[in-house]
Protein backbone atom coordinates (compact mmCIF):
# COMPACT_ATOMS: atom_id res chain seq x y z
CA UNK A 1 0.00 0.00 0.00
CA UNK A 2 2.77 2.33 0.84
CA UNK A 3 4.58 1.30 -2.67
CA UNK A 4 1.41 2.14 -4.14
CA UNK A 5 1.18 5.80 -2.89
CA UNK A 6 5.10 6.54 -4.01
CA UNK A 7 4.80 5.12 -7.26
CA UNK A 8 1.75 7.81 -8.30
CA UNK A 9 4.14 10.54 -7.06
CA UNK A 10 6.71 9.15 -9.23
CA UNK A 11 4.26 8.97 -11.93
CA UNK A 12 2.76 12.48 -11.60
CA UNK A 13 6.46 13.62 -11.38
CA UNK A 14 7.07 11.69 -14.50
CA UNK A 15 3.96 13.30 -16.60
CA UNK A 16 4.50 16.66 -15.00
CA UNK A 17 8.07 16.49 -17.03
CA UNK A 18 7.23 15.24 -19.68
CA UNK A 19 4.41 17.86 -20.15
CA UNK A 20 6.73 20.86 -19.64
CA UNK A 21 9.26 19.48 -21.84
CA UNK A 22 6.55 19.24 -24.77
CA UNK A 23 5.58 22.09 -26.56
CA UNK A 24 2.53 23.59 -26.38
CA UNK A 25 0.66 26.83 -24.76
CA UNK A 26 1.13 26.67 -21.05
CA UNK A 27 -2.90 27.16 -20.14
CA UNK A 28 -2.65 23.16 -22.12
CA UNK A 29 0.42 21.83 -19.87
CA UNK A 30 -1.53 23.30 -16.95
CA UNK A 31 -5.02 21.98 -17.59
CA UNK A 32 -3.74 18.37 -18.48
CA UNK A 33 -1.34 18.56 -15.00
CA UNK A 34 -4.91 19.82 -13.54
CA UNK A 35 -6.40 16.45 -14.49
CA UNK A 36 -3.82 13.72 -13.90
CA UNK A 37 -3.56 15.48 -10.06
CA UNK A 38 -7.11 15.24 -9.75
CA UNK A 39 -7.34 11.32 -11.19
CA UNK A 40 -4.56 10.84 -9.14
CA UNK A 41 -6.26 12.36 -5.76
CA UNK A 42 -8.96 10.15 -6.88
CA UNK A 43 -7.73 7.14 -6.82
CA UNK A 44 -5.34 7.64 -3.69
CA UNK A 45 -9.22 8.52 -1.61
CA UNK A 46 -10.51 5.47 -3.19
CA UNK A 47 -8.13 2.91 -2.34
CA UNK A 48 -8.24 4.99 1.10
CA UNK A 49 -12.03 4.32 1.85
CA UNK A 50 -11.22 0.47 0.39
CA UNK A 51 -8.83 0.22 3.17
CA UNK A 52 -11.14 1.66 5.43
CA UNK A 53 -14.11 -0.15 4.55
CA UNK A 54 -11.54 -3.32 4.86
CA UNK A 55 -10.57 -2.60 8.56
CA UNK A 56 -14.23 -1.82 8.86
CA UNK A 57 -15.02 -5.09 8.28
CA UNK A 58 -12.17 -7.01 9.98
CA UNK A 59 -13.39 -4.78 13.55
CA UNK A 60 -17.02 -6.28 12.53
CA UNK A 61 -15.92 -10.24 12.33
CA UNK A 62 -13.95 -9.82 15.49
CA UNK A 63 -17.11 -7.99 17.42
CA UNK A 64 -19.07 -11.03 15.31
CA UNK A 65 -16.54 -13.88 16.78
CA UNK A 66 -17.16 -12.53 20.26
CA UNK A 67 -20.46 -12.00 20.27
CA UNK A 68 -21.19 -15.54 18.43
CA UNK A 69 -18.98 -17.11 21.67
CA UNK A 70 -22.09 -18.44 23.76
CA UNK A 71 -22.60 -20.20 26.74
CA UNK A 72 -21.86 -24.18 26.33
CA UNK A 73 -24.91 -26.45 26.51
CA UNK A 74 -23.24 -29.01 28.50
CA UNK A 75 -22.82 -27.86 31.72
CA UNK A 76 -21.65 -30.81 33.64
CA UNK A 77 -18.12 -33.62 33.38
CA UNK A 78 -17.95 -36.72 34.77
CA UNK A 79 -14.83 -38.82 36.83
CA UNK A 80 -13.95 -41.96 36.40
CA UNK A 81 -14.17 -43.54 40.34
CA UNK A 82 -11.62 -42.35 42.60
CA UNK A 83 -9.93 -39.98 39.69
CA UNK A 84 -9.98 -36.21 39.37
CA UNK A 85 -8.17 -36.36 36.12
CA UNK A 86 -10.50 -34.73 33.30
CA UNK A 87 -11.57 -37.13 31.06
CA UNK A 88 -10.13 -36.79 26.97
CA UNK A 89 -13.63 -36.92 26.20
CA UNK A 90 -14.46 -33.38 27.71
CA UNK A 91 -11.98 -31.03 26.82
CA UNK A 92 -14.00 -29.60 24.00
CA UNK A 93 -16.65 -28.69 26.57
CA UNK A 94 -14.17 -27.32 28.78
CA UNK A 95 -12.67 -25.36 25.61
CA UNK A 96 -15.83 -23.85 25.25
CA UNK A 97 -16.33 -22.96 28.74
CA UNK A 98 -12.95 -21.31 28.66
CA UNK A 99 -13.86 -19.54 25.08
CA UNK A 100 -16.79 -18.16 26.66
CA UNK A 101 -15.09 -16.75 30.13
CA UNK A 102 -12.65 -15.23 28.13
CA UNK A 103 -14.74 -13.24 25.90
CA UNK A 104 -16.62 -12.58 28.83
CA UNK A 105 -14.80 -11.15 31.50
CA UNK A 106 -17.00 -10.07 33.97
CA UNK A 107 -18.45 -13.38 33.89
CA UNK A 108 -17.65 -15.69 37.01
CA UNK A 109 -18.84 -19.65 37.74
CA UNK A 110 -18.86 -21.73 40.61
CA UNK A 111 -16.96 -25.28 39.57
CA UNK A 112 -18.71 -27.61 41.90
CA UNK A 113 -17.40 -30.91 42.55
CA UNK A 114 -19.23 -34.25 43.55
CA UNK A 115 -18.74 -37.57 44.18
CA UNK A 116 -21.07 -40.23 44.99
CA UNK A 117 -22.14 -42.04 48.01
CA UNK A 118 -18.82 -44.62 48.88
CA UNK A 119 -16.30 -43.16 50.91
CA UNK A 120 -16.50 -41.46 53.82
CA UNK A 121 -17.87 -37.87 54.11
CA UNK A 122 -14.57 -36.31 54.80
CA UNK A 123 -12.48 -38.18 51.48
CA UNK A 124 -15.48 -37.35 49.64
CA UNK A 125 -15.61 -33.65 50.14
CA UNK A 126 -11.78 -33.99 49.33
CA UNK A 127 -12.13 -35.98 45.87
CA UNK A 128 -14.83 -33.21 45.15
CA UNK A 129 -12.79 -30.35 45.40
CA UNK A 130 -9.72 -32.19 43.61
CA UNK A 131 -12.57 -32.14 41.49
CA UNK A 132 -13.14 -28.64 41.12
CA UNK A 133 -9.48 -27.42 41.08
CA UNK A 134 -8.29 -29.76 38.32
CA UNK A 135 -10.88 -28.08 36.31
CA UNK A 136 -10.21 -24.49 37.40
CA UNK A 137 -6.32 -25.38 36.77
CA UNK A 138 -7.03 -26.51 32.90
CA UNK A 139 -9.69 -23.65 32.35
CA UNK A 140 -6.55 -21.42 33.78
CA UNK A 141 -4.20 -23.46 31.56
CA UNK A 142 -6.53 -21.94 28.36
CA UNK A 143 -6.18 -18.38 29.29
CA UNK A 144 -9.46 -17.67 31.98
CA UNK A 145 -9.03 -15.29 34.59
CA UNK A 146 -8.51 -16.92 37.67
CA UNK A 147 -10.91 -14.33 39.72
CA UNK A 148 -13.64 -15.71 37.25
CA UNK A 149 -13.21 -18.90 39.02
CA UNK A 150 -14.62 -20.48 42.41
CA UNK A 151 -14.43 -24.23 43.28
CA UNK A 152 -17.02 -25.64 45.88
CA UNK A 153 -17.03 -29.22 47.11
CA UNK A 154 -20.44 -31.38 47.57
CA UNK A 155 -18.46 -34.62 48.14
CA UNK A 156 -21.61 -36.86 48.01
CA UNK A 157 -24.43 -34.46 49.64
CA UNK A 158 -26.26 -33.74 46.78
CA UNK A 159 -26.48 -36.64 44.31
CA UNK A 160 -27.77 -36.07 40.95
CA UNK A 161 -29.13 -39.56 40.86
CA UNK A 162 -30.05 -41.62 43.48
CA UNK A 163 -29.34 -45.34 44.22
CA UNK A 164 -26.60 -47.64 44.34
CA UNK A 165 -25.94 -48.51 40.82
CA UNK A 166 -22.88 -48.46 38.93
CA UNK A 167 -24.99 -45.94 36.56
CA UNK A 168 -26.48 -43.45 39.52
CA UNK A 169 -22.63 -43.36 40.79
CA UNK A 170 -21.19 -42.53 37.11
CA UNK A 171 -23.89 -40.00 37.21
CA UNK A 172 -22.78 -38.69 40.79
CA UNK A 173 -18.98 -38.39 40.23
CA UNK A 174 -18.84 -35.00 38.16
CA UNK A 175 -18.04 -31.12 38.38
CA UNK A 176 -20.95 -28.88 37.66
CA UNK A 177 -20.66 -25.55 35.85
CA UNK A 178 -23.12 -22.55 38.22
CA UNK A 179 -22.80 -19.38 36.18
Amino acid sequence: MELMKHSKVFALAAVFALVAGCGGDANTQEEVADEITEEVVAEEVHSSDEALAEGMSDAEDQVDAVTDTVLPAINTIYFDFDKSNIRSEFYDVLNGHAAYLMANPSATVKLEGHTDERGTPEYNLALGERRGNSVQRYLSLQGVDASQLEVVSYGEERPAVRGQSSEAYSKNRRVEFNY
